[in-house]
């Protein structure tokens, strides 16, 4: 009887970046992107990266990082449709020419929505000019919800709710490690805007399934560069979310809303992202 093959996990992280944006209207509210993070799943010979970066500078960083390990780059896995998760797909494959790129059917669809909706295409272009492509490599549709690789099983789990809907995770039960996009953060604000109270107790919910596969190595799509990839992790993004909520529940302003976060987690990286959604909350109630 033949053992598995024994994979490994490895993690690139860029630090958190300016950008260009609107001027700070509070404490924190500088125009910063947050820290972000693509994982390399490799055996022997092939390798599958989770994600990609954004800018060009930080997409040929990390293909540089690729070839260090000397092992063929057989697959790009896309966790979820927010663009700084896949845009660099166009740039990696001028370094691997050969690789498929892959996003379950409603990640797919949301990168055709993002690549073709004329306000986000002016948006990445504002904020980062010069820096990202005009028209993006869109990733391919991927109906399966397996990857083989070199004889082990990587599941993909259509998880639902993170910080957008139809959001996907990787689960390698091999080595009990979850790759969950922007389901879970790590030490960086986390994005809320997108979300209302139900769709947080949805996000919640993943988060729960999560635990429940009992995951020793969890990578996420935001984390602070060094962090540790800690399942403790999925417990601190469920109690931001619980914080989040209560904190819109009982601030009646903007301000109000930013000032319970930073008071509650005060060390977390990018508090733009905190104004952003605070924003996007005070803008729900207003027009419920």
């Amino acid at each position: 009887m033949t053992s598995e093959p024994t994979l490994h996990l490895d993690v690139y992280v860029t630090p958190m970046r300016r950008m260009r944006g609107a001027p700070a209207q509070g404490p924190g509210d500088e125009p910063m992107w947050s820290p972000m993070s693509s994982t390399l799943i490799h055996g022997e010979r092939d390798a599958v990266l989770v994600d990609t970066l954004v800018t060009f500078d930080q997409v040929d960083a990390l293909a540089d990082w690729i070839d260090g390990f000397g092992k063929r780059l057989v697959a790009i896995y896309i966790t979820h449709g927010h663009a700084d998760h896949w845009i660099g797909l166009g740039r990696l494959r001028e370094r691997f020419s050969d690789v498929a790129t892959w996003a379950r059917p409603k990640v797919h669809d949301r990168a055709v929505f993002e690549a073709t909706n004329a306000g986000l295409a002016a948006y990445w272009q504002a904020i980062f000019p010069g820096e990202v492509p005009e028209q993006p490599v869109l990733p391919d549709r991927f109906e399966d919800t397996s990857i083989g690789l070199e004889g082990t099983v990587l599941d993909v789990i259509d998880i639902g709710q993170g910080d957008t809907e139809h959001s996907t995770i990787l689960h390698v039960p091999s080595i009990a490690a979850v790759v969950g996009g922007d389901v879970v953060y790590n030490q960086v604000h986390m994005m809320t805007a997108e979300t209302d109270d139900r769709s947080r107790y949805d996000w919640f919910a993943s988060l729960v399934q999560i635990a429940d596969l009992d995951p020793r190595i969890v990578v996420s799509g935001h984390k602070r560069v060094g962090a540790p990839d800690d399942p403790k992790t999925i417990g601190e993004s469920q109690q931001y979310l619980r914080d989040f909520s209560r904190a819109v529940d009982n601030e009646e302003t903007v301000e109000g809303i930013v000032s319970t976060m930073l008071k509650l987690h005060p060390d977390r990286d990018n508090p733009r992202v905190v104004w952003h959604s605070a924003r996007e909350a005070v803008k729900q109630r207003q027009h419920a």
